[in-house]
């Protein structure tokens, strides 16, 4: 009984992940295309997965014991369920990152060592992880309100977010109407400070990852000092025994 509900479980895992890839892929191809995903056959597509994941969700918000902490831990999965614009479903790509967590794929594949633990330290103990959705969702959401003010495609007005969010300001896309500003005031204000945050968490991480190696191969070094240390001290002691043996041998 429990195997077949352990094989159930996995197939119905494997169907979300694939949703997740499908719908966020096409999502993610509108960067790229002129596709419309608000009509005809596409957004009826995107429709059905995305009350399928709404489901989804709901199902496992209420069999949760700690609903903080699904909050906390499917936050993405909630971005994935805005009904304002297709492009949301982008984020369910993040289902996929949690159902390889989740069945140990790295570790199946023999791919988990060191660097997957250094990545997970990356992202979940700096909280780096948390900053980026922020960003993320800030640069998305504003990209989305000026792609529909000012009537430019997602892929511009999301190339635009990000060299305003980045201070870089290449010129080439700028606000005309009032309510384009008021969008590119506020991403300046809001994006420049958690894509500050995301710089400098990064470089800490390093920062103190290459002090806490340079301590480690200090306390290493230190170590094998102490070790030839005492090897000397025995190697003292037995010369001196072999002199008071060879002196008591002469006599």
């Amino acid at each position: 009984m429990i195997k077949k509900q352990q094989n159930w479980l996995f197939y119905y895992h494997f169907f979300i992940g694939i949703l997740a890839l499908i719908s966020s892929g096409i999502a993610f191809s509108t960067f790229f295309t002129h596709a419309n995903l608000l009509t005809g056959p596409m957004g009826i597509l995107m429709n059905i997965m995305l009350a399928i994941f709404w489901i989804d969700y709901l199902v496992r918000f209420a069999f949760s014991k700690n609903k903080k902490t699904f909050l906390i831990e499917n936050s993405f999965d909630m971005l994935g369920l805005v009904p304002l614009h297709p492009i949301f479903a982008v984020f369910r790509i993040e289902r996929v990152i949690r159902l390889i967590r989740y069945y140990h794929l790295f570790w199946r594949l023999g791919l988990d060592g060191r660097l997957t633990k250094a990545v997970h330290r990356f992202f979940y103990a700096t909280g780096f992880v948390y900053l980026l959705y922020i960003s993320v969702v800030i640069l998305v959401l504003s990209a989305l309100l000026y792609s529909i003010v000012e009537k430019i495609s997602l892929a511009d007005s999301l190339w635009w977010a990000i060299t305003t969010a980045t201070t870089v300001g290449y010129g080439d896309i700028s606000p005309h109407s009032t309510i384009g500003k008021i969008i590119a005031s506020l991403l300046m204000l809001g994006g420049i400070g958690f894509i500050g945050l995301l710089t400098s968490t990064i470089t800490g991480f390093f920062t103190s990852n290459s002090a806490h190696m340079e301590d480690s191969d200090l306390n290493l070094l230190l170590h094998k000092i102490d070790d030839l240390s005492d090897q000397v001290a025995q190697l003292q002691k037995q010369v001196s025994k072999n002199q008071k043996k060879s002196r008591k041998k002469k006599k």
